[in-house]
C-alpha cells in the first residue's frame, strides 16, 4: 500500500470531507452484497411469505433503497448524491438469503457507501422481520463486489463472499 493515503484524514490527522469540487461527473456504480444465516424453517418461512411482520422481501428491499438515499445522513463524511438507481434482490442460498445490492448515479464521487449500506440494512431488515422465531440469525460477508466509473474505472472482487 505504499504511496497510498487515506482521503478522509488531513495532514494533521483530523477527519475531513474529501473536496470533490475538481472531479468529473461520471456514471458511477457500485454493486455490494451480504449473506443472512438462519434456520431452515426460518429461510422457509420467509420464501414461502409467513414471516410475522408479513413479505419480508418486499419490507427489507424498501428498506435498503431507502437506507441508500440516507447514506450521508448515515455516515458522516459521505457527500450526499442524487442517485439515479437504486435496486436490492434476494437469492435463497443454503442456510440464508444472499443479498444483492446495486446503485448508480450521474456524480463526482462514488457509491460504494451506498451499495453497501443498502445491503446491510436489507440483512438488517430481515433480522427484524424473523427475530421473533430465530434470534440466531446472523450477517455475513458484507463487502463491495463491484465499482465502475470514475478515475479509477471498473474494480471486481475476485472472490465472492
Amino acid at each position: 500500500m505504499a504511496g497510498e493515503h487515506l482521503t478522509h484524514v488531513d495532514d494533521h490527522g483530523a477527519a475531513r470531507m474529501v473536496d470533490v469540487a475538481g472531479k468529473a461527473v461520471t456514471h458511477r456504480r457500485a454493486v455490494a452484497g451480504a449473506v443472512i444465516h438462519m434456520r431452515p424453517e426460518t429461510l422457509a418461512m420467509i420464501v414461502e411469505g409467513r414471516a410475522p411482520k408479513g413479505d419480508a422481501f418486499a419490507v427489507a428491499r424498501v428498506a435498503g433503497i431507502m437506507a441508500a438515499k440516507r447514506t450521508s445522513d448515515l455516515i458522516p463524511l459521505c457527500h450526499p448524491l442524487a442517485i439515479t438507481h437504486a435496486s436490492v434482490d434476494f437469492e435463497p442460498v443454503g442456510d440464508g438469503v444472499r443479498i444483492r445490492a446495486t446503485v448508480e448515479t450521474n456524480d463526482v464521487t462514488g457509491v460504494e457507501m451506498e451499495a453497501l449500506t443498502a445491503a446491510g440494512v436489507a440483512a438488517l431488515t430481515l433480522y427484524d422481520m424473523c427475530k421473533a422465531v430465530d434470534r440466531a440469525m446472523t450477517v455475513d460477508g458484507l463487502g463491495l463486489l463491484v465499482k465502475e466509473g470514475g478515475k479509477s474505472g471498473r474494480w471486481i472482487r475476485e472472490e465472492v463472499p
